[in-house]
């Protein structure tokens, strides 16, 4: 229960400050070109709000349905389909009195602010605490592979080295890579070492529909050995006389030398006495121990960087702002491509709502991890905002450019339309993202 309080700590903390300043970005222009601005809201209030102020012309509030947040502009149709403005003459200070151009640099703030802020907090990140990560190359072990990766003929232990005949660059990692043999469809085969023998894996034609279908969460996860960290107190392997310092390396007989190995088979033996054999001090010895209820024995296993050599790189000041914008880059693009999947059944079925989001944040917190999750959230929320869809500040950026190349403004009753058109798709998109949510919790 702490974990998932903590995590949704974090996403309504993360989604509040980007919401604050997408709408500033709304705000700040509107307020420059003299439109009045009579709202502006974190989260929706319908009926009533949990807090309001009003200064000026603004009354400023936090409502109770936390589905994001808004400015409202006089003399515009959006989400509070007000139309008693809009059957009175137009007004110098409304929206709809101001040149195309600047109603477009006023629709287009939100996404504006939301991309610098991205930008902006993957340049503090690199800056603050540089970057790390496990190369493949230095994942020495090899990788446990999904079912569906094993079927398309990997297999555990594999070093993946090279992509389409060319050997992967040094800083790739297995994240890098499996985003290329979701999302590259120009990749065919997929070069592997596995104890010093080399094979190529073609790849069957429809293998990424076929990952995302499976939801599996990856396709490969580094293996590292399983040596006694921590032991619990009151735990089974306290109890059966488990050393920090043990080296796993069998189950009943059955060899395994890697943790996920382990995990597997003692999970798989809930209250169950199964011998465990273990390596101290170059000794082989096997221990009885009972298996909790859960399929846990209370070890810990050592930390990834006691196995492994990780890369990490510094980055100065006036480094961070170039990497940065390299990272914000790389995100969007690889949001981007990922769209290709999304309309697709498979894809369909792997949309995921506040649920999907909150476990994407780490179970205790983080604050790098925050500010990284942030970062990401906020890009991601900049392209969907631009998406041209109607209720959507696209939806008004591509009425508004029709505006400005056509010369002739769309129609108040038909700009009412498409608000209602925009909002009806945006639920749909709402219900079953989080309707698969629900359904994937229950399962």
């Amino acid at each position: 229960m702490e974990d998932i309080l903590i995590k949704a700590a974090q996403l309504i903390l993360s989604l509040s400050i980007l919401v604050v300043l997408h709408e500033f970005g709304h705000f700040l222009p509107a307020k420059l070109f003299g439109v009045r601005v009579e709202k502006f809201y974190l989260f929706f209030d319908p009926k009533f709000s949990l807090f309001k102020t009003k200064h000026g012309d603004t009354e400023y509030g936090v409502g109770w349905l936390p589905l994001g947040g808004y400015v409202k502009l006089s003399g515009m149709i959006d989400e509070s389909m007000d139309k008693e403005q809009l059957s009175k003459p137009a007004e110098a200070h409304e929206f709809r009195a101001k040149p195309a151009w600047q109603r477009l640099i006023i629709m287009l703030g939100g996404v504006v602010v939301n991309l610098i802020l991205g930008f902006l907090i993957y340049s503090a990140i690199l800056f603050v605490w540089g970057k790390s990560y496990l190369s493949a190359a230095d994942a020495k072990y090899g990788v446990h592979v999904s079912q569906t990766a094993g079927e398309a003929g990997f297999k555990d232990g594999d070093q993946i080295i090279a992509l389409n005949g060319e050997n992967i660059a040094p800083e790739y990692t297995y994240a890098k890579i499996t985003q290329e043999l979701l999302l590259n469809d120009n990749l065919k085969e997929v070069s592997v070492l596995n104890n010093g023998k080399k094979r190529t894996i073609s790849l069957p034609e429809d293998f990424a529909l076929r990952v995302v279908g499976a939801r599996e969460g990856g396709m490969f996860a580094p293996r590292v050995p399983f040596i006694a960290d921590t032991v619990l107190k009151d735990s089974p392997a306290l109890e059966a006389g488990i050393k920090k310092g043990d080296r796993f390396v069998t189950v009943n007989g059955d060899t395994t030398l890697y943790f996920q190995d382990f995990v597997k088979v003692v999970k798989n033996s809930p209250n169950e006495t199964v011998t465990i054999g273990v390596k101290r001090e170059g000794n082989y010895r096997e221990l009885p121990i009972k298996v909790s209820e859960e399929g846990t024995i209370g070890v810990g296993n050592k930390s990834p960087s006691q196995y492994f050599e990780f890369t990490r790189k510094k980055y100065g000041f006036f480094e961070a702002i170039p990497a940065g914008f390299n990272e914000a880059a790389g995100t969007i693009t690889m949001y981007i491509d990922q769209f290709k999947l999304v309309f697709t059944k498979e894809g369909a079925s792997q949309l995921g709502g506040f649920g999907t989001i909150g476990n994407l944040f780490p179970s205790t917190w983080n604050w790098q991890m925050f500010w990284s999750m942030t970062a990401f959230l906020s890009l991601i929320l900049a392209v969907m905002n631009i998406l041209p869809i109607p209720a959507l500040d696209g939806g008004h950026v591509m009425f508004l450019l029709y505006e400005i190349i056509s010369g002739r403004k769309p129609g108040e009753k038909f700009m009412e339309y498409a608000q209602i058109t925009g909002m009806v798709i945006l639920l749909g998109l709402l219900l079953w993202a989080n309707g698969n949510d629900i359904f994937r919790a229950f399962q």
